[in-house]
């Protein structure tokens, strides 16, 4: 495959070429796991020959970060590396906003699904010879920027290799956006609200933009985000589903539907998450994924990222990519606290405060102080703005919402995005309990 050749999409034809694939990869999965020495003995239980049947599949062990950091970082090679050191192309960091990031290997031909994957979404976002697209991802050890932008040559899509905050300030971000007029600008939901913030603060007008298409990833993008997006954007945003893990199983179409899921790519499952046996189509259930053709260096095997999700294939979507069915996430097991007995979902969380038409930006800690436990949150706020007034009147919100009386406080603005600019995602919600 050429640095700029078109690329062959290598779409099924129906659903039961999907199946038939699946049903062709999975022994293959088996068999290059059974390499890795983690699955040593894990596997031998297995009847190979009915693996189509839930219930022989159901066998196999689910993995999840947790295994993985527990393994350590020094013992990760080891116990997953099934490819000769010559063989790996370029490692991949995961790019989580809490705990230690870990560094998968990856080789050529996993490359090379990679960028079938990747050039789908694009082909979804309706990418193509006419677009340039300004690519706001970070450009460092976590793949993504990369992925993008070389991908992006093979749609024969422009790119300005902007990366993040920390590889090109955001006022030369802002500045490239108006002189070179891209029609596409890709990101972090964070940092695409982040520009339009510094954007709004100099009087620059985005939503008059060339720019029509917005497309994120790597955060959960609620609904209130993608509106604030569209509407300081005055573009359609386009979210993209992806975990370091695995690779981009998924994206979100014209429809909005949630993220068409490449199944003929990835083995997807939605088990309850007691029996681990599958649920209903369309019922919510603990999304388990397994690689099977990006599983030449690690070889995971129903690999849980802790999201609930619905699976179905009734939507809207026509065309080749329509066989594909729809993924939507309805919460993460993970994106919970706990604070003095009351239950705050982090998405939910996320969904009130951006739905503040004052608020520009947020973080909230759990913090303990004189022994008890409270909530703190910070927001941004516009210069024109009564900041105590939104603070008091978000503050009510959360506390009729969530049963919690939240300390609010108002910061400079910048603070947040100071910091937001130097990770690789904003830690919007962190938990400083003692």
């Amino acid at each position: 495959m050429g640095l700029f050749d078109p690329i062959d999409l290598k779409v099924p034809a129906s659903r039961e070429a999907i199946a038939a694939i699946q049903s062709e990869r999975k022994p293959i999965a088996i068999e290059r796991a059974k390499r890795a020495t983690y699955y040593q003995g894990k596997l031998d239980h297995l009847d190979v020959t009915r693996l189509d049947d839930p219930e022989e599949w159901a066998k196999v062990p689910i993995i999840d970060k947790e295994e993985l950091r527990r393994i350590g970082l020094d013992a990760f090679n080891k116990n997953f590396l099934i490819c000769e050191p010559g063989e790996v192309a370029e490692f991949w960091r995961s790019g989580g906003a809490t705990g230690i990031p870990l560094f998968y290997p990856r080789t050529q031909e996993d490359i090379e699904w990679a960028f079938i994957h990747l050039c789908r979404c694009w082909a979804l976002a309706g990418a193509g010879r006419d677009d340039v697209v300004h690519m706001s991802f970070p450009l460092g050890v976590h793949p993504a920027g990369h992925l993008w932008a070389r991908s992006a040559y093979h749609m024969g899509t422009g790119v300005m290799w902007a990366g993040s905050g920390a590889n090109t300030p955001s006022q030369t971000q802002l500045e490239l956006i108006n002189l070179q007029q891209p029609t596409m600008w890709m990101g972090m939901p964070s940092y695409g609200l982040h520009l339009a913030n510094m954007a709004v603060a100099q009087g620059i007008d985005l939503a008059s933009s060339r720019v029509r298409k917005v497309l994120v990833g790597a955060e959960a993008l609620s609904n209130a985000k993608r509106e604030k997006l569209e509407s300081m954007w005055g573009a359609e945003v386009h979210d993209l589903f992806g975990m370091t893990e695995v690779g981009i199983p998924g994206g979100d179409s014209i429809h909005h539907e949630g993220f068409h899921i490449w199944t003929d790519q990835f083995l997807f499952e939605v088990v309850d998450e007691e029996t681990r046996l599958p649920v209903p189509d369309g019922t919510p259930g603990l999304m388990l994924i397994t690689p099977l053709f990006t599983n030449n260096a690690t070889p995971f095997l129903r690999w849980s990222s802790g999201d609930i999700v619905t699976i179905t294939n009734e939507h809207s979507l026509e065309g080749p990519l329509g066989v594909f069915p729809v993924m939507q996430h309805a919460h993460r097991t993970a994106g919970f606290w706990k604070v003095r007995g009351m239950n705050i979902n982090h998405a939910e969380m996320e969904d009130l405060v951006f739905r503040v038409p004052a608020v520009n930006d947020f973080r909230v800690e759990a913090r303990t102080g004189d022994a008890l436990e409270h909530v703190w949150v910070g927001i941004e706020v516009p210069a024109d703005a009564d900041g105590a007034k939104v603070a008091g009147a978000l503050g009510q919100q959360i506390k009729a919402v969530f049963e919690v009386t939240a300390e609010i406080e108002v910061l400079e603005t910048g603070t947040l995005a100071a910091e937001f600019e130097t990770t690789v995602k904003a830690a919007r919600f962190v938990d400083q309990r003692v």
